[in-house]
Parts: C-alpha cells; structure tokens; sequence
C-alpha cells in the first residue's frame, strides 16, 4: 500500500508550541512520522513523507503530493493544543472531512480506538473538519491529534520517547488493520 505520512506544520510555524516553549510541535508529530515510516517499510508498504525537516511545506504541496502519486492513505499526524495557556483539555481525536468516504470514516475509527487503547488517553471521538489536507486529498484521509500541548500532564507524555512509541504502534496496527479489512471486503 503506498501511504503518504504527514507530519502536520513544519519546524518554524508560529504558536506551534506548548505555552511554555519547551516543545514545538513539529519535534513530536516528526518523531512519530519517523517512526511510523520505519514500521510501515518493515510490512511491506511504500511510505512517503508529505513535510521536510528544515521547512514548513505548503498544505497544498502536500495534497498535491499525495494525489500526484496517488497514494492510497494520507495520515497527517498532530499534537493538539486549546488556546495559548496550560488548562485541562485532554485525550485523541481524529478527524476526517466534513463529507468523509466510508474508507475514511473505517481508518479513522481504527486509528482511534487504537490511539486511545495505546496511550490510555480520553477518547475525544471521531470528528468532522473542513481541514485542506482532508478535503484535498483524493484518497482516504485521516488526521491524528495525539494529545495537547496545552494540558501539562500530556505535554510531558508528548515529549516521552515511550509514548511517542506508543502512537507510532497504534497507528501503525491500525493501518495495517485498515489493510486487511479492505483485502477481506474485496474477496468477499
């Protein structure tokens, strides 16, 4: 399966931070990427990056990318963050367009009940969103918030290599999970 793994915002975008400075959130959604790629490779997938390390690349370069190639999943993955100031908001949540293919809407509730079993996070549920790299994109499309950088407990937990492991897991059984249910539908 080719898949196109974005690692939401670049490394410079403004107010992409926690409130107190010490992670910009392109630092956790590029570790996950990372690592997410290196376990798609291993089973077998084709996995292409949509972000680069030293700019922050357009959102419709990214979507341009994707369905160029024709790839077919687009995972953007995300820390979340409510407001510029620590408060309780909290848990996973993933979003899909507003007008979501039941492809998308089956990768998304695999993601987030995987996401939320992994890092025993409150699960904030599926939701829809008019963001461009879910309305752009021509194949199913799915955006991951991991946590926020706003609540001072996740905050730590996104700057741990464990939980970082543990998101990468979940999207990576999920995907796979995706795959197969998709092989299973077309032989039946």
């Amino acid at each position: 399966m080719k898949i196109i793994i974005d690692a939401g915002h670049g490394p410079e975008t403004p107010g992409k931070r926690s409130p107190d400075g010490r992670l910009r959130e392109f630092h956790f959604n590029s570790a996950v990427a990372e690592a997410v790629k290196k376990r798609l490779v291993l089973d077998g997938h084709s996995v292409i990056f949509s972000h680069q390390k030293e700019a922050d690349v357009p959102l419709h370069e990214r979507t341009h990318l994707a369905n160029r190639l024709k790839a077919e999943l687009f995972i953007s993955i995300h820390a979340n963050a409510f407001g510029s100031a620590f408060n309780s908001s909290c848990g996973i949540e993933c979003f899909t367009y507003t007008k979501p293919s039941a492809a998308a809407k089956t990768l998304a509730a695999s993601l987030q009940n995987a996401l939320v079993l992994a890092t025993g996070r409150p699960d904030r549920g599926v939701k829809g969103a008019d963001f461009a790299v879910l309305r752009d994109t021509s194949m199913p499309a799915v955006l991951i918030e991991c946590g926020f950088m706003t609540n001072r407990i996740e905050l730590e937990l996104l700057k741990s290599e464990n939980y970082r492991t543990s998101c990468a897991g979940a999207i990576v059984f999920a995907i796979n999970c995706y795959q197969t249910a998709l092989h299973s539908r077309r032989k039946a």
